[in-house]
């Protein structure tokens, strides 16, 4: 088991984490677009490569301002269905469509979600723990909005 959520970071090394955290889940993305060869799938992709991009440009402007901005619209999470936890994970191979691209997002997410719960666990009490909070919120908000479109297309199939 990592202790890596159990430690809490200054804050410069928190948004450096965070910073590799949503690079590592770009280049995830960037991947999988490579590979897969459904428009509709892509585009879905590209959206949530896109959201990354966002959330690691935020988190590098944090370092160079000393905080971060945006933080009032992510002060609360939002519902998930937990998706995750029926959904396969599995490699996109290039005949992918939209429901495996979506269920490979949805799991990248979780993953997101996942990282900044132990951040902010590790922080418990200290200043820091209040920036992956937020984080955290705003990644929820991410999964549901996946899932929202998995329920409205496939979820009535399984």
């Amino acid at each position: 088991m990592s202790t890596e959520g159990q430690v809490c970071y200054t804050f410069e090394a928190a948004i450096e984490k965070a910073v590799e955290m949503e690079r590592e889940g770009f280049r995830n993305y960037l991947g999988a677009i490579r590979k897969v060869k459904d428009k509709h799938a892509i585009g879905i992709l590209k959206e949530a490569a896109l959201d990354e991009l966002q959330h690691k440009h935020m988190l590098e402007k944090a370092l160079v301002e000393g905080f971060v901005e945006g933080e009032e619209g992510m002060a609360k999470p939002v519902p998930t269905m937990n998706l995750d936890y029926v959904l396969r994970v599995e490699e996109l191979q290039a005949d992918a469509g939209v429901r495996e691209a979506l269920a490979y997002a949805i799991h990248l997410e979780k993953g997101a979600i996942d990282f900044y719960q132990k951040m902010a666990q590790g922080c418990a009490g200290a200043p820091m723990a209040e920036l992956f909070d937020h984080l955290l919120n705003d990644e929820t908000r991410h999964l549901q909005a996946l899932e929202d479109l998995y329920e409205k297309h496939f979820l009535d199939e399984m």
